[in-house]
């Protein structure tokens, strides 16, 4: 590009502004002086003034002081007036100067395209291009090149081709500073073939054409395009000519888009032997940025404790780079760490710091953040609300994020669907829906965000009708060759029992990926369907995409194998865990253990239990609860030590498969003194299944009166459980006067529980008592209820 001139700028900077003022007003009333005197002002002192300007009202008095001496036609001293006046802003003083000029001085235009470029006035400079043209006194190279980056600010690409045939007509596209402009425009409209061939017709092409190349393939959202910038590159060092920090930095984003760790490393050890990287924090920035997203933290951290003047860039990089990593208490350490050292908060670092927040659910903290952006006056923006809004939502203090977001004057799709998002999270998924409506009235377009939302919670609702409405809403506005919605479409039918409807999306999605053949099985298997799971599993091994099984995946399938009784498959999944390295991972070895214990391998599971690494209280609890279904309850108690040796502390699941295994084996001491250290060791609230398991215990032991007893100390609403456990045992032990009146007392509690009405009729049946039995199987009837008779898996020949 053509140089432009910054004395003024860099007056600014290594002069005390004090100095500058002072001279500035000092020369303006020594102008002043001398005009009264008559005597005389060179121009070249005029232009040094102009250059020390401070403010507005001294560079009046020099414009004054250059019309009296009859200077106002100099093109030097004019040249210097215009950039002056652009520079504070003053649009019309400048046009005034610009009219007053009577010659075609090329210097004097550059001066206006300069002038007005640097004060952001891009509509102005495209005016003054145009009247630039109907002069006829020539053009220059300057005039297409600002002209173009004005275009680009303004997103004006009618213009800008407008303004490409200008430079044909007058042969400019062979000039590397206008093609360069040229690129940038056409990058800017992601037509990168029409930036090829300008780039093809510069005649001398050197670093800026090169890179304005390179960072047009970065700026696309084409893959390909960005390797295309790595292969250019390549070309350039074949023109003997070497990268430079702007070149370098495009290909680090390229790096960085591609996730190319390889490339970004030797992006930076060229920067290193080119002694780029020393003190460039743009670099350095980017550099970090190319880690992280490269899947680096470690090295980006590296690079960030190499620079020695930490800026507020440099730290939000870092943090956003921890948070986008799914690492937020390493993102809350840095947040802290900047706070502690002093730095300036921006809206940048402080939303990174609310979303923090709303990662790790610190509503306390996020209240402080809060607290001090109201301390310090810092004016919001959208994005800092939205990120406020996200924080209390996921903090559960809806009434507050509402209250920032009904508060939000320029609210977007995004706030919409984050107040959505933390509606359906907290349970309200009625809300969400209001809201959706609310939107569409304001006339905001929804995105796929929106529409994972809403069906998300018209999922939570289960109801169908509004549910295949979402669906044809999802038809109407083209959002149905989206896997993820598809995805999500099919989970509502999942969700409502409709299955078959849910089959005929899964179908219909073009691509699926991994969460389509699992939710479809998932699906599958809630309905029992273990048969359907198993196909659809091996049709996804031998389908076109082939993706590979995660522990979802896994744990769905070893479900339908083990309702199935298929011990061999299930043993093949447990290969294939080992194989691909997966024993480390607790939810599939969990499943493993559950489903070999419901096949009858106890051993195999109690020898799985003792070989994992690493245990969760789920673990235990498995083992705990397949101890006591295979009539080990010594062994269940055993483990219960265990867990008290090795300090881990028990939950209510696990006292629920402890007594349930001491009350099938008739341990009722051990039982009791269970239920007695779960209340005052472990300070655990009873529920109804306890307090169930404790009669079934003293029940099954023929211990009525002390089960009727304890019956009494039940708080009334936990007490279905135990109640039904009691009439079972009153029915084993022929107690039938005792059984009737506790089965009434049961029907009362719960009227509409279909195996409280078989348990009391078959207890009636027992004494063959024929009527009142029918009597009690037909008033279930009435009520809808409807008696489900059990069954083995294990068929029996005749």
């Amino acid at each position: 590009m053509y140089p432009i001139s910054t004395g003024l700028k860099t007056f600014k900077t290594i002069t005390p502004l004090f100095s500058i003022k002072s001279h500035s007003l000092c020369f303006s009333n020594i102008c002043a002086e001398k005009v009264h005197s008559h005597s005389s002002v060179s121009a070249e002192k005029l232009a040094y003034s102009l250059d020390c300007c401070y403010d507005v009202r001294s560079l009046k008095k020099l414009h004054a002081c250059t019309i009296i001496q009859g200077l106002e036609t100099n093109s030097f001293l004019c040249s210097k007036l215009l950039t002056t006046y652009a520079f504070f802003g003053l649009l019309t003083e400048s046009r005034l100067v610009f009219t007053r000029i009577t010659n075609g001085s090329f210097s004097l235009w550059n001066s206006v395209f300069i002038g007005y470029f640097k004060a952001g006035e891009f509509d102005e400079l495209l005016r003054v291009y145009s009247n630039f043209k109907q002069r006829k006194i020539g053009i220059h190279g300057s005039a297409f090149t600002f002209s173009l980056k004005s275009c680009i600010q303004l997103c004006r690409q009618e213009l800008g081709k407008a303004i490409h045939v200008d430079i044909l007509k007058f042969g400019f596209n062979t000039d590397r500073f206008v093609g360069s402009s040229l690129i940038g425009f056409y990058s800017m409209c992601k037509d990168m073939v029409d930036a090829c061939k300008v780039f093809d017709e510069i005649a001398e092409r050197d670093v800026v054409a090169y890179t304005s190349l390179i960072t047009g393939y970065t700026h696309t959202d084409d893959h390909h395009a960005s390797y295309n910038a790595f292969s250019l590159v390549q070309h350039m060092q074949t023109d003997n000519l070497e990268p430079n920090r702007v070149t370098l930095v495009s290909l680090l984003q390229a790096a960085s888009q591609l996730r190319l760790l390889n490339h970004g490393e030797s992006i930076h050890a060229y920067a290193i032997r080119r002694g780029i990287s020393c003190f460039d924090e743009v670099f350095k920035t980017s550099l970090m940025d190319m880690y992280i997203k490269c899947g680096a933290p470690n090295k980006a951290t590296v690079v960030f404790s190499q620079i020695s003047t930490k800026t507020t860039a440099c730290w939000n990089v870092l943090i956003d780079g921890h948070l986008k990593s799914c690492q937020p208490f390493e993102a809350l350490n840095l947040f802290s760490l900047m706070a502690q050292e002093g730095q300036n908060f921006d809206l940048i670092s402080l939303s990174n710091g609310v979303l923090i927040c709303a990662s790790l659910g610190l509503l306390r903290v996020g209240k402080s953040i809060h607290g001090y952006m109201f301390r310090t006056g810092v004016q919001l923006d959208v994005v800092t609300k939205t990120a406020l809004v996200d924080m209390y939502s996921k903090c559960n203090s809806c009434g507050k994020a509402r209250a920032i977001f009904d508060a939000l004057k320029d609210k977007d799709v995004i706030s919409f669907n984050v107040i959505m998002a933390g509606y359906l999270q907290n349970g309200h998924a009625r809300e969400a829906i209001k809201l959706f409506h609310d939107m569409r009235r304001s006339g905001l377009i929804e995105n796929e965000a929106t529409i994972l939302t809403i069906v998300s919670a018209f999922s939570d609702l289960k109801d169908i009708r509004q549910g295949r409405s979402i669906h044809g809403f999802v038809i109407t506005h083209g959002f149905e060759s989206k896997t993820d919605i598809a995805n999500q479409v099919m989970y509502l039918y999942v969700k409502c029992d409709y299955i078959d409807y849910a089959r005929q999306v899964f179908d219909e999605i073009k691509h699926k990926d991994l969460v389509s053949w699992t939710s479809m099985m998932m699906g599958y298997e809630n309905l029992g369907q273990a048969s359907e799971v198993i196909t659809l599993f091996y049709k996804m091994m031998n389908s076109k995409e082939q993706p590979n099984p995660d522990l979802v995946t896994l744990t769905c399938l070893l479900q339908a194998f083990c309702r199935l009784g298929c011990v061999s498959q299930i043993k093949e999944i447990h290969c294939h865990v080992i194989r691909v390295s997966m024993e480390n991972e607790i939810t599939i070895m969990n499943s493993l253990l559950t489903n070999y214990s419901k096949c009858g391998m106890y051993k195999t599971s109690r020898d799985l239990f003792g070989q994992m690494g690493t245990k969760c209280i789920a673990s235990w609890n498995t083992m705990i609860s397949a101890s006591g279904m295979h009539g080990d309850c010594f062994g269940a108690l055993e483990l219960i030590n265990r867990m008290k040796e090795e300090k881990i502390v028990p939950d209510d699941v696990t006292f629920m498969s402890a007594l349930s295994s001491c009350s099938h084996a008739g341990l009722v001491e051990e039982g009791l003194n269970l239920f007695k250290i779960m209340k005052e060791e472990y300070g655990l609230v009873p529920g109804e299944e306890h307090y169930g398991c404790v009669v079934d215990l003293l029940g099954r032991a023929g211990q009525l009166k002390e089960a009727f007893d304890f019956l009494k100390c039940v708080p009334p609403t936990q007490s279905g459980s135990a109640l039904g456990a009691l009439v079972a045992a009153c029915r084993v032990h022929g107690k039938s006067e005792m059984g009737e009146a506790l089965g009434r007392w049961l029907l009362e509690f719960d009227p509409e529980n279909s195996s409280s009405y078989g348990l009391v009729s078959n207890l009636y049946a027992e004494n063959e008592r024929w009527n009142e039995a029918a009597h009690i199987r037909a008033t279930a009837k009435q009520r809808g209820l409807k008696m489900t008779t059990g069954r083995s898996l294990i068929e029996i020949d005749s």
